[in-house]
């Protein structure tokens, strides 16, 4: 299951109140999406929480697919936002602190430090085919990559 299965919208309750429509409590699920992406009804936020959205919408929503936002966009710009955070050296504590900070969406700290630690065995088994297949540049890049995740 991908991580972004597992990012949930906080006080999804309330929001959902406020919207005045249920949505689910998957941030990345479909009619999650399709409310954040038709901005249908966000007026009716107040002006903290409806900030929060629109920047999760700009950031993680916008891109020129013709699918969007179920064409894979929005995931993967998680995904790096998320390595990007354990790059600057937070732990997955702290990942879910900003991640809840910036846009009003958590994870179980146990989910994230799962994401990482599938990251750093993918990066292991990558080096090691690139090791193999003799692409020195490639095997340096990857254990740079490796050692951002693992500091």
């Amino acid at each position: 299951m991908a991580i972004t299965d597992k990012i949930y919208v906080k006080n999804h309750r309330q929001l959902s109140s406020q919207l005045e429509t249920n949505i689910p409590k998957g941030a990345f699920k479909g009619a999650t999406l399709d409310v954040l992406f038709q901005g249908a009804g966000l007026e009716k936020l107040d002006e903290a929480t409806r900030d929060r959205v629109l920047d999760f919408a700009g950031d993680f929503l916008d891109c020129d697919c013709d699918n969007n936002p179920y064409c894979g966009c929005p995931e993967r710009k998680f995904i790096r936002y998320l390595l990007e955070l354990r790059a600057q050296g937070l732990g997955p504590n702290a990942i879910v602190d900003v991640m809840s900070d910036d846009y009003m969406v958590y994870a179980y700290t146990g989910d994230v430090l799962s994401f990482l630690d599938n990251g750093v065995r993918t990066l292991e088994a990558a080096e090691g085919l690139a090791r193999v297949d003799g692409a020195g540049e490639t095997t340096d890049e990857i254990r740079r990559e490796k050692r951002n995740l693992t500091r």
